[in-house]
Order: structure tokens, then C-alpha cells, then sequence
């Protein structure tokens, strides 16, 4: 039995899109923009600046080629569509940004990084990566540092009483993201985790907290009334899957969808894009606001990290809380950290007796045929 999903999915499917008109709509009325490309970007500073914060992570295969004119062709898929985007001026989200905030969480992104810095204003953040009593002190350095820069760069004082009210709401908008995708916890789920996924992806193009909590609200609110009246999108026999590694943007229709089409139901994300980054929250009632948000962004748990307890704490959580029957772990060609690290999730999903499988792919569709054989006989054997 299958039933329509909630109109408000296809609002969120056209966000993107959308999105190109709105940061177009923030420049001309005089605001400013600041590419970003990871979740360890504490975005409460940008806010409290009053700098939208928008995602430049390349999804699409389409720019690649021109990105390897630059870059090695052995080089991880994200990387070279977000440069590739870059280079060929196809992203008016990077046309249109002020500044490009990057991070030192891979190689690959701070070489790229070095090549942004030639078309745009681009600062690094340091992030330390291990969980040395040296740490949260580097960082919260960091994040200092990064205050003081866009105080200096755009000639306007971050006032501390900003940064606490920025995370206020950014803290109000993981509590709605993760409200969402509880939803899943159900049985069976009240959605596919594709329409969960895209829907949490087209959040981030609205650049008004307040917009995206009310959205993601109304979307919650009709997936619990609807559930509430015995509609059920998603057969009750459909086996619980855990998604994990890489971020999945520009693999989601050869990886989630392949798994959904396969019999399967898309249960929990625990990727950046999906849970990890929203299980914390910043205490805004702590005497320094600055080092309570660098203290909430060094809590996510992430395969650059070494040695990465805190992942592997959350993936033994989420197995037990969205009552998984198995985990894929989804990692992108080239992405050593991952690719490495997919031996100790396996070890550990071992040991919860939870099975457990790893693809390696990059955004070209030449392998999605054996991709879904692959996942279609995971799931068989479940």
C-alpha cells in the first residue's frame, strides 16, 4: 500500500532553486553572503554578523570536468564539483559570496581552498583534529579569531548578546531538523528517507532561521497528522536501514533511492547532512558564548577526527534508537578518512551483531546498475 507524500515536499525539492533568487534578493538589498562547506563552520558567528551562510558543496557531475583542468583526476567528487561550480561561474551561490569560509578537515579541500582564494576572499579555520586537552582551547581560539575577522573585514563589532541570540535560534533549528527525523523512529517510518533527506537539503537554501524552523515544522506537523490517520508511505515490512559516511548529496539517487527501491526504508542519516550535526546543542547560557559555540561544533563526530570515539559512540546510539536492522556506509572515491575508518564501523557493527555493508562511489551514474544489485542483495539478505 503506497500513499502520497505531503505537497511540502515538493516546496522543499524546489528550494535550491529558489535559493538562487533569494541570496540574489539579500545583495541587492545590501546584505552579505558567505559561502560555507562544512558543519563545522559555526555558523552563530556569521549570523550574528549578519552574514547568510550558504553551502557550496558541489552535488552534480556536470562541472567536474572543468574542475580537472585544475585538479587530479583521482580526487574526491564533492571537492571537484564545488571547484569545478567555482571555476566555470555556474553557482551564483558563489558568485554572489562576500567571503568563502573553509576548513582544515581534509587534504584535498585546503589545497582546493588555496585555489579559491585566487577568485574569492577566502579564511581558514584550523580545526584541531583529536580530542587532546589542547583542543577545545585551539578552537575556541579559532573561532576568536574568526570573529575578530569579520569585525575587521566588514568594519562592524559582533556584539556577544548577538552571538547568544544567533544561537538561540540556530539551537531552535536542530531541534526542528532532529524532530523530523524522529519521525523515522516510528514503525514503519512516516516517510522515505529520500523525501526526508531532500527536504532537510532544501532547508538550508531558505537563509532565514525563523523561515526554515517554520517550514520544517509544517512538514513534521502534517507527516504526524497523516500518520495519525493511518496513512502509511512506507510498508511495515520494509528493512530499517542506517545511513552513514560521506556526505551523500550527489549520490543520493544511485545510493538511498536504490536502497528504497530495493525494499528497503531509509531510517536515520547519521551523515553530516542528517543527524550528527543537530544532536548537540550550543548552551547560550554560558558566561562565554564564544567558547560554548566552539565547544558545540568540536562535539561532531567526523572520520578526519582522531581517534574518532564520538562517531562511533553516536553510531551505537542511532543502531538502537531507529531500531536498525543494517548500515550502509556510503563513502566517496578518494575519501581516505572515511574509506579508512569504514574498517572500525564495520568492527563495531560486529560487535552489535548489526550487518553491515560499504560502497565506494563518486557522482558519475556508470556504476549505479551494480550499485543497486549490490544494495538490492544487502537487503535480501536481511
Amino acid at each position: 500500500m503506497s500513499f502520497e507524500l505531503p505537497g511540502q515536499f515538493a516546496q522543499f525539492g524546489e528550494a535550491r532553486k529558489n535559493g538562487f533568487l533569494r541570496v540574489k534578493k539579500i545583495k541587492e538589498e545590501g546584505g552579505k553572503v558567505a559561502g560555507t562547506f562544512c558543519t563545522f563552520t559555526p555558523q552563530e558567528i556569521l549570523d550574528a554578523a549578519g552574514i547568510s551562510p550558504v553551502s557550496l558543496c558541489g552535488m552534480s557531475e556536470e562541472t567536474i570536468p572543468a574542475a580537472e583542468a585544475h585538479l587530479p583526476k583521482n580526487m574526491c567528487p564533492l571537492i571537484k564539483s564545488s571547484y569545478g561550480f567555482a571555476v566555470s561561474d555556474k553557482c551564483p551561490y558563489t558568485y554572489f559570496s562576500d567571503i568563502i569560509v573553509g576548513e582544515t578537515t581534509c587534504d584535498g579541500k585546503k589545497k582546493m581552498y588555496e585555489l579559491l582564494g585566487r577568485m574569492k576572499d577566502v579564511y581558514l579555520l584550523h580545526l584541531p583534529q583529536g580530542d587532546r586537552e589542547t583542543a577545545l582551547p585551539q578552537w575556541t581560539g579559532e573561532v576568536r579569531r574568526f570573529k575578530s575577522f569579520l569585525e575587521e573585514r566588514f568594519g562592524e563589532e559582533i556584539p556577544d548578546e548577538a552571538i547568544r541570540e544567533a544561537a538561540k535560534a540556530r539551537n531552535r533549528e536542530r531541534a526542528c531538523r532532529r524532530r523530523l527525523m524522529e519521525l523515522q523512529k516510528l514503525d514503519p517510518p512516516a516517510s522515505t528517507g529520500f523525501a526526508i533527506y531532500k527536504a532537510l537539503e532544501g532547508a538550508g537554501f531558505y537563509f532565514d532561521v525563523n523561515e526554515v524552523c517554520k517550514e520544517l515544522t509544517r512538514l513534521a506537523d502534517s507527516l504526524e497528522s497523516d500518520y495519525a490517520a493511518g496513512k502509511r508511505p512506507v510498508d511495515k515490512s520494509a528493512k530499517r536501514i542506517l545511513v552513514t559516511g560521506c556526505p551523500i548529496g550527489g549520490v543520493l539517487e544511485k545510493t538511498v533511492k536504490a536502497i528504497e527501491n530495493a525494499g528497503g526504508a531509509v531510517v536515520c542519516f547519521e551523515n553530516c547532512s542528517g543527524i550528527k550535526a543537530t544532536v548537540d546543542s550550543v548552551d547560550t547560557d554560558a558566561e562565554d558564548i564564544v567558547a560554548a559555540v566552539a565547544e558545540k561544533y568540536l562535539k561532531i563526530g567526523c572520520a578526519v577526527m582522531t581517534p574518532d570515539k564520538r562517531r562511533m559512540d553516536l553510531l551505537r546510539r542511532l543502531v538502537e534508537e531507529y531500531k536498525a536492522d543494517g548500515v550502509v556506509e556510503i563513502d566517496l572515491q578518494a575519501c581516505t578518512a572515511y574509506a579508512v575508518e569504514s574498517y572500525t564501523v564495520r568492527g563495531l557493527m560486529e560487535e552489535l551483531d548489526i550487518p553491515y555493508m560499504a560502497v565506494e562511489t563518486d557522482y558519475s551514474v556508470s556504476d549505479s546498475g551494480q550499485l543497486a544489485t549490490r544494495l538490492e542483495a544487502f537487503l535480501e539478505m536481511l
